[in-house]
């Protein structure tokens, strides 16, 4: 008789060449060469088989969820609910109806801050701690509330080494202080922030904390009860899975007491012309129809991944910035911006005398994809006084002999610049 619970225990063993095979555009050609592509922190590339989910939904399942009462509405509802249960179970939330969806981390932050601000829950005054290395999207939501009210921005900083000052942080929460809503782990700078200490002392304080996990979920395992946090905001494509859906988890006590941030059809229980009643969680900050299809490509991204080990994954990785930065700080002139004691698999750059923009082009013409520019992070930039970085960043298909591509594709920039 097979034993049901080893055989789910049961961990495809990772191997780099076999998974590459899994993802189709690692076999493209770009200018005639084979395609390095290390921009993971923008977008990761897709497996066939979240491409063939896809495919499958719109060739043979396309239809309207919740409200149909036919075959395909039935089978459709079923994947997409099918989807959340997965999601809940990827992060360990007690509850499905802790998952909301959402187009991605952006707009779930954005759900917050404006759910928050209609529901009254900041009043002029009050205070809210975000960290100086936050990505634009956990920076702006906030300003658009403070621009409604009064409502203070605090900032804890960082060191040279792009690591946050914890005991700075401490110092900034006040009676005053609302919400602590901070990064995972950087986008541009790689540093992997502390964030069960940031949760542990918020907590104390009777602070709620929200994290940016958009980085955090593609490398790391994520237990949202070991952690503790509040809420956590992360996107589909940066999981494997397609664009447009992503997720927004939430503690229930604080989802029920937030209003809805959008109005329409699926969110609601009756509506009149005198009064709207909503649905019950999750399904009360859903409006409209969703983004189905990314759903169900989200649920097999988390299959494929579930094959793995992650912690073997995330080792794999580590290997790789190990690699990557030996390499890169052997070429003369090049400086890495964030050079935190945790990382994860981010590195960005610059090399003395060269516009990060040249850096990406030129090397773009043998094939190998970085990104340039300030990452959607202009104060970290201001706070390292750089314009811009160039970034490479790493996933486990992603190998040391492309790693070896991209030093010698700056290396050619050098000679270009000399």
């Amino acid at each position: 008789m097979l034993n049901i619970e080893n055989h789910i225990a049961v961990k495809k063993k990772f191997n780099v060449e076999e998974v590459r095979k899994d993802f189709p555009i690692l076999k493209r050609l770009v200018n005639g060469k084979p395609l390095v592509y290390l921009d993971n922190a923008a977008t990761t590339q897709k497996p066939q088989t979240v491409i063939d989910s896809l495919n499958h939904y719109y060739n043979y399942d396309n239809a309207n969820i919740h409200r149909g009462l036919y075959f395909l509405s039935e089978i459709a509802t079923e994947s997409y609910e099918n989807a959340r249960l997965k999601i809940k179970e990827f992060i360990n939330a007690i509850s499905s109806s802790e998952v909301v969806f959402v187009r991605g981390a952006t707009e779930a932050i954005n759900l917050v801050s404006n759910s928050f601000y209609m529901g009254k829950y900041f009043n002029d005054g009050d205070e809210i701690i975000i960290s100086a290395m936050e990505h634009h999207s956990n920076i702006v939501p906030w300003q658009l509330i403070q621009n409604r009210m009064d409502l203070k921005i605090k900032v804890i900083p960082m060191n040279d080494a792009g690591e946050l000052d914890i005991e700075a942080y401490e110092k900034l929460i006040s009676p005053k202080t609302k919400l602590v809503s901070v990064v995972y782990i950087s986008n541009s700078l790689g540093t992997v922030n502390p964030v069960k200490k940031i949760i542990e002392i918020a907590h104390k304080n009777n602070v709620p904390v929200l994290l940016d996990g958009a980085q955090a979920v593609p490398h790391l395992k994520i237990d949202v009860q070991d952690l503790d946090c509040d809420f956590l905001v992360f996107s589909g494509h940066k999981v494997f899975g397609p664009t447009g859906i992503g997720v927004l988890y939430g503690k229930t006590e604080f989802l029920e007491m937030m209003p809805p941030y959008q109005g329409g059809g699926d969110m609601i229980r009756t509506v009149s012309f005198e009064k709207t009643t909503f649905d019950d969680l999750p399904h009360k900050f859903e409006a409209g129809t969703p983004n189905i299809a990314g759903g169900i490509g989200f649920a097999a991204a988390i299959d494929y991944l579930n094959q793995f080990d992650r912690d073997e994954l995330t080792g794999y990785e580590k290997i790789l910035l190990d690699y990557a930065t030996e390499k890169l700080l052997q070429i003369d002139g090049l400086k890495i911006i964030g050079t935190a004691k945790d990382k994860a698999s981010v590195i960005s750059f610059v090399i003395e005398g060269i516009h990060p923009y040249d850096i990406g082009t030129i090397i773009d013409t043998d094939g190998i994809a970085i990104r340039t520019g300030h990452h959607c992070t202009q104060p970290v930039m201001a706070r390292f006084n750089v314009p811009a970085t160039a970034r490479a960043s790493f996933s486990f298909y992603n190998t040391k002999e492309e790693i070896d591509k991209l030093v010698a594709g700056l290396n050619k920039v050098k000679k270009m610049f000399a």
